[in-house]
Order: structure tokens, then C-alpha cells, then sequence
């Protein structure tokens, strides 16, 4: 009886609450911003703010490295087009990873010298691991990045020299 007078209430839509927090709790899994499923007239769309899910993972991961933030952050404004000339980018809005595993050694570390096709770092998104590669052969001269730091679209990672 309830759940009639309930229906009755929303124009005869009944909405099954459990699917909709299925599907907000995979937009916390995949990290998508909106999902929208449909089953024959009735169709369910759960979305969220775009900045919100940023603002978390970003607020975790500067404490960490509260004294590495800066440093890192400080050189970019000074030489922005000198230091990123010529970097590899980021092929997708994901998190970087500097190693294999945790408590692995990092792919490569200023200094190095790397080959053509070799690893230099992984930008995982939505659960796939991406391995982003040395487009040529040479020497890191740089790394833009911090480990577990998201990393948006076309941002710069490593510079090779």
C-alpha cells in the first residue's frame, strides 16, 4: 500500500533507489561524472559536479608531500614554454605513477639516459594502467609530475633532452 501511494505521488514512476545508488557508487569506481541508464520508457540519470571528485584525490595527495608540493609547483610559472618544450604529454585525464607497484623503484629518475619506446611512468584511468613511453631516445631532464598526482589532459610528464 505504501509503496502504491508512493508511486501514485511521482506521476507513476516507481524509482528503484537501489540502482541509483548502484550507479552513484560506479561513478565513484570509474571515475565518470555522469551515468544515464534506460529501460524502456523509464530511464535513470545519476551525475555529480565536476570539480568535486577533483578536489579529493588532490586534497590527499599534497599532504603527503607537503614540502615536495612547492618545489615542484615554484619552477613551472618562471619558464613555463622553456621547461615544457618538447615534453611528453599526457595522453588522458587519469593518475600518474612513477613506478610499477608501490615500493618499486621508480621507471626513470632525472639524469637518466632512455631508449626510444621505453616506460617512463603510468597514467592509470579508470583501472587500466597506460604505460606512457620515451617518444625518443635521450636523457630525462625533467619530471613534471608527483607519484599518485592526477594528471589532466595534455599536461606536461617528462622532459627528455
Amino acid at each position: 500500500m505504501a509503496d502504491h501511494k508512493g508511486s501514485a505521488g511521482k506521476s507513476g514512476m516507481n524509482v528503484d533507489t537501489a540502482l541509483v545508488r548502484e550507479l552513484a557508487e560506479m561513478l565513484g569506481d570509474t571515475g565518470l561524472t555522469e551515468i544515464e541508464v534506460e529501460d524502456g520508457e523509464r530511464k535513470i540519470r545519476v551525475s555529480r559536479g565536476g570539480g568535486v571528485p577533483m578536489a579529493a584525490p588532490m586534497q590527499m595527495a599534497a599532504p603527503a608531500p607537503a614540502a615536495a608540493a612547492p618545489a615542484a609547483v615554484a619552477p613551472s610559472p618562471e619558464a613555463p614554454a622553456a621547461d615544457f618544450a618538447g615534453a611528453i604529454k599526457s595522453p588522458m585525464v587519469g593518475t600518474v605513477y612513477l613506478a610499477a607497484e608501490p615500493g618499486a623503484p621508480d621507471f626513470v629518475q632525472v639524469g637518466d639516459s632512455v631508449k626510444e619506446g621505453q616506460t617512463l611512468l603510468i597514467v592509470e584511468a579508470m583501472k587500466v594502467m597506460n604505460p606512457i613511453t620515451a617518444d625518443k631516445a635521450g636523457t630525462v631532464k625533467a619530471i613534471h609530475v608527483e607519484n599518485a598526482q592526477p594528471v589532466e589532459f595534455d599536461q606536461p610528464l617528462v622532459s627528455i633532452g
